[in-house]
């Protein structure tokens, strides 16, 4: 089991935005939706481009720079150009703290 990293103020992610933050040199997109986070590597598997500027479309990600679309429940790639589901991390707000698990699925 990986370890839980405190990465930011819960107070600093708004309902339907998103944060970039670091996790130990790991590049993390957190996004607040419908009361919950969800953190995924903050980068597109269509190119490897940042997702952080991103909208959020009712349970979805849309990818800033060429429009592929991911689900934020489970990180699957919903269309074209991208294939591959984003890697998603374990993620709970603790004392009002943000934390993500270094643990993926």
């Amino acid at each position: 089991m990986g370890d839980w990293f405190s990465v930011e103020g819960d107070d600093a992610l708004a309902e339907g935005e998103t944060l970039a933050v670091d996790m130990e040199g790991v590049p993390v997109l957190l996004v607040r939706q419908g009361g919950c986070v969800f953190a995924m590597e903050n980068r597109c598997t269509h190119d490897g481009s940042e997702l952080s500027g991103g909208q959020l479309e009712n349970g979805v990600l849309v990818c800033p720079h060429h429009g592929a679309k991911f689900a934020l429940k489970d990180g699957e790639a919903l269309c074209a150009p991208a294939y591959e589901p984003l890697t998603m991390f374990v993620v709970r707000v603790e004392e009002g703290v943000i934390q993500v698990k270094d643990e993926r699925w």
